[in-house]
This record gives C-alpha cells, structure tokens and sequence, in this order.
C-alpha cells in the first residue's frame, strides 16, 4: 500500500483504511515528515517504509531515499527499491537523517528553478530576447548537470576549469560570493529541513 497524501492527511486516511489492510502489507508513505514510529501507531503490526521522493521523478530522474521499519524485511525493501527505481535512484538512510533529505533532495528541484529563474531575469536585464535567454540558460543547466555526471570530477574541480583568475566568470563567482549565495542555500535546506520536522508532528 503506498500512502501519497499530504501529512496531516496521514492519520485519518490510515485510521479509516486500517481495518482492510492486511497485517503481512507494507505501507509505503511519501508524506513528507511522517516518522516510522508515527505510521506504525497508526497501522500496528505493519512493515513500514518511509520514502522522500522529489518532482524529477516524473521524468524518471529522481532521487529518493527511504527508511525502513524494524518490521520492514529485504524484500519490502527491494519491492520499494523496485517500484522507486523506475522513476530514478533510491537510497536507503536511516530515519535521522531523512528530514535533511528533504530539505537537500525534496525541495531540490525548487531551488535549482528559482536559480534558472534568476539567469532569464539577468539575462533578460542584460538585454538579451527572453526566448534566446530561455534556451541558453536550460541548455547551460542541463548541460553543466550532464558534465558533472559523466565526469570523474566534482563541482569544485569543473568549476575551476572555468574560473580563469582575473576574468569573466570569476568576477560573476565573486559577486555571487560576496552576495552569500552559499549561506542562503545552506539556510535553505535547514528552514526545509525544521520544516519536515514541524509537519510530523501529528496531533
């Protein structure tokens, strides 16, 4: 059984259902911020596998991870790997860290489309034509994306290679830099992060 609802729909949804589900099922949960402990409360006896899905799995590239039960067994564990796969990677966490992923892997996708967002406006501020700016800037996403997949290097290192000391690019690094782009993402993923926290609490 996959529960796919959001989390303050989790409880009476699985109080209502709990009588017709099996006690040899699996429950499957994607509700953002419901603990393995809470599901368990609300179906006892039940395996129980908490995942954290993102949007680009609608396209087949997404990055999930999952949790599971004391009472999960490997196979649970490779039906939900199986039925994830499809639409991307799965990893498995342990569940302390599984708030973190949502606010590193599930709000991702959000934070990469309001950088995109912010390339067209500059573009655009810059007096390019917005359709000209559109594909350059999808085309520079998922290209770049593409390059650090296939290379053998990281982010740090396909950066470099870029960033001539003294030019164009490291002047544009500098004032991303100075304008503490790496403090907001950080900020980011941890408000996310408490977020997914606060929206578990059931009542």
């Amino acid at each position: 059984m996959i529960v796919a609802v959001k989390p303050n729909d989790v409880a009476s949804v699985l109080e209502g259902a709990r009588d017709s589900i099996s006690t040899s099922a699996c429950i499957l949960s994607i509700a953002a911020g419901i603990t393995i402990a809470d599901l368990e409360s609300l179906v006892p006896g039940r395996a129980v596998i908490r995942a954290m899905p993102n949007t680009p799995a609608l396209v087949g590239r997404g990055a999930t991870a999952i949790v599971l039960s004391v009472l999960a067994t490997d196979e649970d564990a490779e039906m939900a790997e199986q039925v994830l796969g499809y639409v991307g990677i799965v990893e498995r966490v342990t569940e302390d860290l599984i708030d973190a992923v949502t606010g590193l892997s599930g709000s991702g996708p959000a934070y990469i489309f309001l950088v995109i967002e912010a390339l067209v406006d500059a573009g655009i501020q810059n007096g390019l034509p917005r359709e000209l700016v559109e594909r350059l800037v999808e085309q520079t996403v998922a290209g770049s994306i593409e390059l650090l997949m296939a290379s053998n290097e990281g982010p740090i290192e396909l950066r470099a290679q870029v960033t001539s000391p003294g030019g164009t690019t490291a002047e544009g690094i500098r004032a991303l830099e100075e304008h503490g782009l790496r403090a907001a993402i950080t900020d980011a993923v941890t408000k996310a992060k408490l977020r997914s926290i606060e929206l578990g609490r059931l009542d």
